[in-house]
């Protein structure tokens, strides 16, 4: 099943004095799902999955899950570099109501092709819900290569693949290797036009945090056919984009939210604040996007 078609928000977790700030999560969703976002994926790279402890990471979901109510679906970061604490999470968020799971390659172990293949099939063994493979390596050193994806496609839990390596040749390999019903979305916002042409129903997106609107409906003009709006909105975004990749994600797009007074500017360690050089080239790109004055 294709848990979503367009835009899937990677939803940043806001912080308040060290602690998952709640009211301005329950914000930023209600504002998510009312301009039109098709999908909140929680607990992802965006939403600082890697430095929240295990309650803080499932209550996350669940108070997300409660607040959307099923409005769009909820898609949880489960993943691990650890088989077992991964089938533990991906259990506990399927438990506590999360429609689908984002599953990062296991990062750091660097392990082999073949192990790549058996921890997602004993993951997707032990859960009824659908699962989208996420493959990253710039951050996790490990990537899902297409004769990978060609094999886990035929798991009936595992239901599509964020792509986020930046390689297009990979993105055309893997259309060419998997069934319709296997979803492609991008994991790279300036990439998400052309891996639509080639078969792609969405995108997982950092920017759709502060333009959740303008990237479903970008998305969703390429699917009904109106190709050059599509191709026009992904040029325009460009200079915003890059302005959200200026430092590490999610550093950019959390300073561009609070610009916006909808977060406050915090990080978990090793995470810090924007250098001053770059909080003024993403006010400067936001001001040209009309998003702030």
């Amino acid at each position: 099943m294709t848990l979503f078609k367009g835009a899937g928000v990677a939803l940043v977790t806001p912080f308040s004095e060290g602690k998952v700030d709640y009211d301005r999560l329950e914000g930023l969703l209600n504002w998510q799902v009312s301009s039109g976002i098709d999908a909140v994926v929680s607990c992802g790279t965006t939403g600082e999955a890697s430095t929240l402890n295990d309650e803080e990471h499932i209550r996350t979901v669940k108070f997300t899950v409660e607040t959307v109510k099923k409005k769009v679906p909820v898609i949880a970061g489960a993943g691990s570099n650890d088989t077992a604490h991964a089938v533990f999470m991906a259990q506990a968020l399927e438990n506590i109501g999360a429609d689908g799971l984002l599953m990062v390659t296991p990062y750091y172990n660097k392990c082999t092709q073949k192990g790549l293949v058996k921890h997602y099939e004993k993951i997707a063994d032990s859960v009824n819900i659908p699962m989208i493979l996420y493959s990253v390596p710039g951050r996790t050193g490990v990537n899902i290569s297409p004769s990978s994806v060609k094999e886990l496609s035929g798991h009936p839990n595992i239901c599509g693949i964020k792509e986020a390596s930046g390689n297009m040749s990979q993105v055309v390999e893997i259309a060419r290797y998997v069934s319709e019903d296997f979803a492609l979305y991008s994991g790279n916002d300036d990439m998400i036009v052309p891996l639509l042409s080639v078969g792609g129903v969405g995108a997982i997106s950092t920017v759709a945090n502060v333009i959740p609107s303008d990237t479903s409906r970008m998305i969703h003009k390429y699917l009904k056919g109106d190709v050059k709006t599509a191709k026009n909105m992904q040029l325009a975004m460009k200079p915003l984009i890059d302005a959200m990749f200026i430092e590490v994600n999610p550093i950019p797009v959390k300073a561009a939210l609070s610009m916006m007074d909808k977060i406050k500017p915090e990080y978990r360690m090793p995470l810090c604040e924007a250098e001053n050089l770059s909080l003024y080239e993403i006010m400067t790109q936001m001001k040209d996007y009309g998003l702030i004055q």
